[in-house]
Parts: C-alpha cells; sequence; structure tokens
C-alpha cells in the first residue's frame, strides 16, 4: 500500500510539472496570487458609538501608500527569499547563570571533558593534588602567582596570596552532556593554614574568569583536534564492581558499585554501545524507556528522498506495531545502584529477556 502510495505521489509530481493550464495558468486553481495587493485597497475606518469605550484601533497588515497606485500595472515578479544564514561555527560549550552560581554545559559526556579540563588547569600552571575520577572532581594544590600562566594572572589580578581551585564534573540533564563548576579559595602565602571550602563562591571574578577561559579552551581544542582532544577514558564514570545476581524471587539483577550520577551516566553510555534504542528517560525516576526492537538512535543516518517515497524507511505505525517497550530502571540500594529491567513500574519483564538486556549492559559497563 505504502508502495502505491509513493508511486501515486511520483506521478502526481510528473504530471504538474507537464504545463495543466487549470491548475497553474492566471486563471488556474493554484494562481500566482503575488500581484493581487496592487489591486488592493483601504476601506473607511471603523465607526463606533459616540457613547462607546474608544481604543486605539492600529490595522494589523496596513497597505503601504506608495504600492496602493492606480497607475501601477503589469505582473509583479515575487522576490525569492534570501538564503538562511546558519552559524557555521555553534559553540559546543557554553556558560549558564542563575542567581550567582555560574557553570559550564558541554555537549560531551563527562568522561569526554575530564581529559580536556584537567589539561587547562595543568596547562595553567595549576598542579593536581586530588582527583577523584567516580565522583567527577579534582583539586589543584596551593599555587602562588608566581607559578600560574601570566595572561591568566594579569586578568585576575592575582598579586599575593596562595589559591586553590576545585573542578566537579557532572552528568548534565541531558543525555551525553556535562556541567563543570568551578570552586576557588585563597588564604595568605605560607600560611599553611587549612581552608574549608566555602558553599558558593567567595572570589566570584575569579571563577567567572576560570570558566570563561575553559570554555575559549575546551571551543579551541574541539576546533583544532577534533574528537582526538577530547579522548574519553573508559574508566571515568565505570563502576568499581558490576555483578549480574538475582534478587529473593529470582529476577535477574545488576549490581553496580557507584553512586547514582556515575551509574546513571554508564548505563547511558553502555546502553549506546550496546545499540539498544531509548526512546525516552527521566533521571530523577532513574528510568531509562528503552526498545528492544529497534536499533540505538543515530542522529546521522537519515533515510533519502526515495527511501521516503517508496517505504524503504519504516513509518510510526510499523515501529509501533513491532515494538518491544521495556524500562531499564536503577534503584539506589545502601551505598550501591540496582539495574532491573521491568515491563512497567508494577511489572517485571520475563527473566530471559531481563538476563539477555542486563547481560549486554554488563559487557559494556568498565
Amino acid at each position: 500500500m505504502k508502495r502505491l502510495a509513493g508511486l501515486s505521489t511520483l506521478a502526481l509530481i510528473i504530471s504538474t510539472t507537464s504545463g495543466c493550464g487549470w491548475l497553474w495558468g492566471d486563471d488556474g486553481y493554484f494562481r500566482d496570487r503575488g500581484s493581487d495587493y496592487l489591486s488592493a485597497h483601504q476601506t473607511a475606518p471603523m465607526q463606533v458609538a459616540v457613547d462607546g469605550e474608544i481604543r486605539p484601533l492600529d490595522p494589523l497588515l496596513p497597505i503601504p501608500q506608495q504600492v496602493a497606485d492606480s497607475r501601477v500595472s503589469g505582473k509583479y515578479e515575487v522576490p525569492r527569499p534570501q538564503r538562511l544564514v546558519v552559524a557555521a561555527d555553534v559553540s559546543e560549550f557554553s556558560v549558564q547563570s542563575s542567581g550567582d552560581s555560574r557553570w559550564l554545559v558541554a555537549q560531551y559526556a563527562p568522561s569526554q571533558v575530564w581529559v580536556a579540563a584537567r589539561q587547562f588547569f595543568t596547562d595553567k600552571g595549576f598542579g593536581i593534588a586530588e582527583e577523584r575520577r567516580q565522583t567527577g572532581e579534582f583539586v589543584t594544590a596551593w599555587q602562588m602567582a608566581a607559578d600560574l600562566d601570566e595572561a591568566l594572572v594579569r586578568d585576575l589580578g592575582i598579586q599575593d596570596g596562595e589559591t586553590r581551585v576545585r573542578v566537579r564534573i557532572e552528568p548534565g540533564v541531558q543525555s551525553n552532556t556535562s556541567e563543570i563548576f568551578v570552586l576557588s579559595v585563597k588564604r595568605p602565602a605560607g600560611s599553611g593554614a587549612d581552608v574549608d571550602w566555602p558553599d558558593s563562591s567567595s572570589n566570584k571574578e575569579l571563577d567567572r574568569v576560570l570558566l570563561d577561559e575553559l570554555q575559549a579552551s575546551l571551543d579551541r581544542s574541539t576546533r583544532e583536534g577534533g574528537s582526538v582532544s577530547l579522548l574519553a577514558e573508559r574508566d571515568f564514570d565505570a563502576p568499581s564492581r558490576v555483578s549480574l545476581t538475582e534478587d529473593g524471587s529470582g529476577n535477574p539483577v545488576l549490581q553496580l558499585d557507584s553512586d547514582f550520577d556515575r551509574a546513571w551516566s554508564s548505563v547511558g553510555r553502555a546502553l549506546q554501545a550496546a545499540d539498544v534504542r531509548v526512546d525516552d528517560l527521566d533521571r530523577s525516576l532513574g528510568v531509562y524507556y528503552v526498545n528492544l526492537s529497534e536499533r540505538a538512535n543515530d542522529p546521522d543516518e537519515k533515510p533519502g528522498f526515495f527511501s521516503r517515497l517508496f517505504g524503504g524507511a519504516p513509518d510510526k505505525e510499523e515501529i509501533e506495531a513491532r515494538a518491544e517497550r521495556y524500562q531499564v530502571r536503577l534503584t539506589r540500594v545502601g551505598n550501591a545502584i540496582q539495574v532491573t529491567l521491568d515491563k512497567s513500574i508494577d511489572t517485571v519483564a520475563p527473566a530471559d529477556v531481563a538476563r539477555r538486556v542486563l547481560g549486554l549492559l554488563k559487557d559494556n559497563l568498565g
């Protein structure tokens, strides 16, 4: 049926290009109305009752005076619209703000951003004192102004004291995105005192410049090196231990020794690597809505014209008819995360299907 509809569409396209005057001529059904406005005229202003409420009335589509000219005759050729100007250099990194908080949003997974963000701080002269990849955080050593990059010191106006920076890279709200937070503290030079991290920035100007410089560095890195400069480290968000077990009812359960943020990110990556279609997700509920009958989404894969015309690409009805919809659910249990496959919120998936899907996730985790 789809092929017949496609052939009918193609026949209609051919027939309309062969000079059907009753359709496209001056008196045709789809005639060119581009010159109709030349014969348009304005009507008398609206009259209102004397004792009524009068409000200023402005015409929504006024006819320009120089156009409504009876001496103008002939057919007017409607100009073609100007080509849309599309920015070729759309940044994949943007600084967001809410109140006093500022952070950097990256269109990359945390595991990809980690390497480039860490490299930026070492290039600027910061030593790395602590790094915890499982929580997406690293802390620089205490640095004197003389130890840091001259341009950075000049922009920040750092003259005395020591500076330390904490960088936190978290999974973003959308899949495969990251949010980067920077927090700095200062202390008098040589004091050696331990300074606690404040709840909010105590040096907003310093953090602002660091975020702006980091954004510029990441932009430059992607332009010059492409994906090579944003190498994903597989163990960044991988759980320290993964085991496929069963619960008390004999249902397969994937046990992850990880916090929720790392587990959510790593399970999303594992679903993509296992070629499982994710139709939707809800991070607040800890659920990936998957369709086992389709392959993973590929934004670069688009059907061609003839594929769409003659039914080469499945339509929504076909996809829905063969859909195998399940929910990959992440649940906090103590200090670990349990991953299960459910048919719905109150119905577990068949054991053989759950074991197959959870086994695929286990093979692609860590």
